[in-house]
């Protein structure tokens, strides 16, 4: 495909403003050169990127897809850039560290606290990734530890030590007919409609099983980003239910006028996992997995 780093960053910033003008603004350069930019990565790949929407430009399906690889790779070579600058400054020793599928993190704070008791010279960074896949983040060295619990086809190139497994609990308003039940079976999920975070879209590829019993046939399901709050809302406003480890959906249970229900007679368990790369660690990043896996050997207590 005959498109260059200028295309990635014209597509990501047309999109982000909603008009050449805008994006022209951001990148430093006119309006008409930038118009002619698009067209030519139009001309070239044979397709329209955007569809005009009023007065702002739209992505349509090829240029989102498009702006999904773009703002992958763009994100990727400013990671680098910022570690290489860390190198030549000689601040390289740091842990980038990820959570797959939560952003509720209330055992984290103790991590760091420790860690930085025993390396106080050392930087911690959390790190999101891309399409939250820590695995092939971690073989490219974009992080150097991650808690992941979903499967990834290349789990066996990395070291995994096994830390707690977690219950997944349906989660609905009080006055909802579940709310009473002692444990939901797979047809009390026939025609219920899911929300659900978005790695569960089943039209990505690839997709994560949905967290309810085999053989249900769910309803409407909705995802969206992995921001528990607005999962959170969704469901107290009526919009659906959801599944969520109990540790984090129980902080909402009083707030928000919610009821956690047991899925299938017998729990429905995930099993975290600390992941690195495989090979000796540095002494910095072995204490730092050191105070990760004491802190969570034993099921996470919300």
């Amino acid at each position: 495909m005959d498109v260059d780093l200028r295309d990635l960053e014209l597509l990501d910033a047309t999109a982000e403003a909603g008009s050449l003008t805008a994006a022209a603004e951001r990148l430093y350069v006119s309006q008409p050169a930038l118009s002619q930019r698009l067209t030519r990565l139009e001309s070239r790949l044979g397709m329209q990127l955007f569809d005009r929407k009023g007065r702002r430009l739209v992505p349509n399906t090829a240029g989102r897809r498009l702006l999904v690889a773009a703002r992958h790779i763009l994100a990727e070579l400013e990671s680098a850039s910022r570690d290489l600058r860390e190198i030549r400054d000689g601040r390289g020793r740091r842990v980038r560290f990820t959570a797959q599928c939560s952003t509720t993190l209330p055992w984290l704070p103790p991590v760091l606290r420790a860690f930085r008791e025993r390396e106080p010279d050392i930087d911690v960074r959390i790190e999101t990734v891309a399409d939250d896949a820590p695995i092939p983040a971690l073989l490219a060295d974009l992080v150097d530890v991650a808690l992941v619990t979903n499967p990834d086809l290349q789990m066996d190139r990395v070291s995994l030590t096994k830390l707690f497994d977690d219950e997944m609990m349906a989660v609905v308003p009080v006055a909802h007919p579940w709310a009473s039940r002692g444990y939901l079976t797979a047809r009390d999920f026939d025609g219920a409609d899911l929300v659900l975070y978005d790695g569960y879209d089943q039209n990505r590829i690839p997709s994560m099983p949905l967290p309810i019993p085999a053989g249900a046939r769910p309803g409407r399901i909705t995802t969206m980003p992995v921001v528990t709050d607005l999962v959170i809302e969704m469901v107290a406003g009526g919009q659906g239910v959801t599944v969520l480890p109990n540790w984090v959906a129980a902080p909402y249970v009083s707030s928000h006028d919610l009821a956690l229900t047991r899925i299938g007679e017998e729990p429905l368990t995930r099993t975290w996992f600390c992941a690195t790369r495989t090979g000796p660690r540095p002494p910095h990043l072995e204490a730092f997995v050191e105070e990760l896996t004491t802190r969570l050997t034993t099921p996470i207590n919300a």
